[in-house]
C-alpha cells in the first residue's frame, strides 16, 4: 500500500536523512519515466506501417500454434514476478503473484522502450514495490537480486548459444566478439551493485559527495539486508526465473516460425533469440526497432530459414513481445507516474524501520 503523505520534514524512517527540496529528488525519476513513455511512442509511431502489416501476419497464422506462442509470452511475466516472489517470501514479506505480474509488465515495457543495457525499467521496480507495502530494504535486495539472476542465467544463456553456433559451424568473430562484450555487461553491473552495497555508508570523495543523486543511491543500496544477497540458494532459484524468461522467448519465436508455416528447430529459435537480445541489449536504439528485427531475421537465415519466414516469424514474435503490450505497458507506467509514494518525492533515502 502507499505510504501516506506526511507533513513534516522529519519522519521516523527519515532520521538522520537530509531533507531536500522536492525538485532536486523525486523529480529526476519522473523526468525518466515520461522519457521511457516519449520513446515509446516515438518508436511506435514511426514504425507504425509495421503495425499495420501485423494483421495480415496473423490472418496467415495457424491459430494452435499462435495459441501456444501467446501462452509462451504470458509465461514470461510469471517468471519474472515468481523471482520477486521468491527474494519476498525469504525476506518475510511474501505477496501475491497479481501484482507483482502488474509490475513485471510495467518493467518490461520500460526495460524495451530504454533499452540501455536492460537498466530501464530497474528505475521503478523499487517505487513499485513500496506501493504495495513492501519494506524499502527489501524491495531494493529484490531489485539487487533480480538483476544478478537475470546477468547470470543472460551471460550462461550467452555461452551456450555461442557453443552452438560453433558446433554449427556458423561461429563468427563478430558473433563472439558480441557475446565477449555481453560478459562484461553482464558482470559489470551486478558487481557495481554489490560493491555499492559492501560500501555502505562510508564517506565519498569530496567530488561525488556533492552530487545528490550519487549520494542518494549509494544511500539507497546500502540498505539491502546483506542476508539476503548471501544466500546462493536463493540467487540460483531467482537466476532459474531468469532462464526460463529466456527459454520462453525462444520458444514464443518457435511457436510463431511454426505458426506461419516454417518448421525451424529449437536450437534454431534459441540462438536467434539470444543473439538479438544480445544486440538489443547492447545497443541505445528504443524498443530495440530494427536491430531486433535485423538480428533475428540474420541469424534464423544464417541457420537456414528463408528469409521472407524468418522475417515474417521475428515480425510476429515482435507482436506478441513488444506491440501487443505496448498499450498495457503505457497505461500502467502512467499509472506509475502518477501515484509514486509521497515520500519519494519529498525525502532522500533513509533507513526503514523495518529493516
Amino acid at each position: 500500500m502507499p505510504e501516506k503523505p506526511a507533513s513534516s520534514a522529519t519522519r521516523p524512517d527519515d532520521i538522520g536523512s537530509p531533507v531536500a527540496p522536492p525538485a532536486k529528488l523525486g523529480g529526476w525519476r519522473n523526468w525518466f519515466l515520461g522519457f521511457v513513455l516519449i520513446a515509446a511512442l516515438v518508436g511506435a509511431v514511426a514504425h507504425w506501417g509495421e503495425v499495420k502489416d501485423f494483421a495480415q501476419l496473423l490472418r496467415r497464422a495457424r491459430p494452435a500454434w499462435l495459441a501456444l506462442a501467446i501462452a509462451f509470452q504470458l509465461s514470461t511475466y510469471v517468471s519474472v514476478a515468481m523471482g520477486w516472489a521468491l527474494v519476498l517470501t525469504r525476506a518475510g514479506t511474501p505477496r501475491g503473484l497479481a501484482p507483482l505480474i502488474r509490475i513485471a509488465v510495467t518493467k518490461l515495457f520500460a526495460d524495451q522502450a530504454l533499452p540501455s543495457a536492460g537498466m530501464g525499467g530497474n528505475v521503478l521496480l523499487v517505487d513499485q514495490l513500496r506501493r504495495i507495502g513492501v519494506p524499502r530494504g527489501t524491495a531494493i535486495a529484490a531489485l539487487l537480486i533480480s538483476m544478478i539472476g537475470f546477468y547470470a542465467a543472460y551471460a550462461l544463456l550467452a555461452i551456450v548459444m555461442l557453443m552452438m553456433l560453433w558446433l554449427h559451424h556458423q561461429a563468427t568473430p563478430l558473433m563472439a566478439g558480441l557475446v565477449t562484450l555481453l560478459l562484461c555487461v553482464a558482470l559489470a553491473i551486478p558487481s557495481l551493485a554489490l560493491w555499492l552495497r559492501r560500501r555502505g555508508s562510508k564517506p565519498l570523495p569530496d567530488r561525488l559527495e556533492q552530487i545528490a543523486f550519487v549520494r542518494s543511491l549509494l544511500g539507497t543500496v546500502a540498505q539491502a539486508p546483506s542476508e539476503l544477497l548471501a544466500d546462493r540458494r536463493l540467487l540460483l532459484r531467482v537466476a532459474a526465473c531468469s532462464g526460463v524468461v529466456f527459454l520462453a522467448d525462444a520458444g514464443t519465436l518457435f511457436a510463431c516460425l511454426r505458426a506461419l508455416g516454417t518448421e525451424p528447430s529449437i536450437a534454431t529459435s534459441f540462438i536467434a533469440l539470444v543473439m538479438a537480445s544480445i544486440v538489443v541489449t547492447l545497443g541505445p536504439i528504443p524498443l530495440g526497432l530494427g536491430s531486433f528485427e535485423a538480428a533475428s531475421t540474420a541469424t534464423l537465415h544464417l541457420l537456414g530459414i528463408p528469409f521472407e519466414a524468418a522475417f515474417a516469424g521475428t515480425m510476429l514474435l515482435r507482436l506478441l513481445t513488444l506491440w501487443l503490450p505496448l498499450l498495457p505497458g503505457m497505461a500502467l507506467m502512467r499509472k506509475a507516474i502518477k501515484h509514486r509514494p509521497h515520500r519519494d518525492r519529498t525525502s532522500m533515502p533513509g533507513p526503514d524501520p523495518e529493516k
